[in-house]
């Protein structure tokens, strides 16, 4: 059973592993802490390094009901891992909706954080014509979910028949936290004066699969934050690892 620590309101479940400066990784939306096994594993040696089940997925809890959070929100949830573990400041890494979390809790909780890698971060406002791919993304997950439920829905996002199968398994488990999080995703008030003025060293990646909106999103952003890297097609750990320093 992994051990938990308690959030807002929420307990949230960790893994942990290897000794050293601390990463806490910050998972995307359909997925769980899970997904980092292959990065925690490769840090390991050299990290102390943190993943958590984000409320509502995994081993978490989440409110009852629960039918929307918030970047914010989950920021908090973030900041709370690493006060009770006493791990801060923490190079930061997270994925999609992740990343958004790691980018409030440099604004927010600016002392807990030293570094951060962020991975196909969701900055649509940044990018012209996204409301129309957004919109389209909507009417499809819409048709999934009366055609075939909430876990059809979830397979559409993650590709439908192109999906990774325990990506898949993980996800359709916890479709209630998928939605939370997809109503969530707008909630971030995000302002290009405020990511002008962000001062912790940042890596920006998008991979070979990355949609063409995920790229566009990760260039603007790059082109704002002072300092910031672009990276395709590095993998995480090498870009955190290189964070580490």
């Amino acid at each position: 059973m992994s051990p938990k620590v308690e959030a807002a309101g929420v307990r949230l479940a960790y893994r942990e592993r290897g000794e050293g400066e601390s990463v806490l990784l910050v998972h995307g939306m359909a997925d769980d802490a899970g997904s980092w096994n292959d990065v925690a594993a490769a840090l390991a040696g050299r990290a102390r390094v943190i993943a958590y089940d984000r409320r509502g997925y995994g081993a978490s809890g989440a409110p009852d009901p629960y039918g929307r959070t918030t970047v914010q929100e989950q920021a908090e949830d973030a900041a709370a891992v690493l006060r009770a573990l006493s791990a801060a400041p923490a190079v930061v890494c997270g994925r999609d909706l992740g990343a958004l979390v790691c980018l409030d809790l440099i604004q927010r909780h600016r002392g807990l954080v030293r570094a951060a890698v962020l991975i196909e971060p969701p900055l649509y406002p940044l990018v012209a014509g996204a409301n129309e791919a957004l919109a389209d993304e909507r009417v499809r997950l819409e048709e999934a979910l009366r055609a075939g439920g909430p876990g059809a829905a979830v397979a559409e996002f993650l590709g439908g028949a192109r999906a990774d199968e325990q990506r898949l398994a993980r996800a359709t488990a916890a479709p209630t936290a998928f939605f939370a999080d997809y109503g969530g995703l707008a909630s971030w008030p995000v302002s290009r004066r405020e990511l002008r003025r962000l001062d912790v060293p940042l890596t920006v990646l998008t991979a070979a699969g990355s949609s063409p909106l995920a790229v566009r999103a990760a260039d603007a952003l790059v082109e704002l934050v002072p300092g910031a890297r672009r990276a395709h097609g590095q993998s995480p750990w090498e870009a955190v690892a290189e964070r580490l320093g």
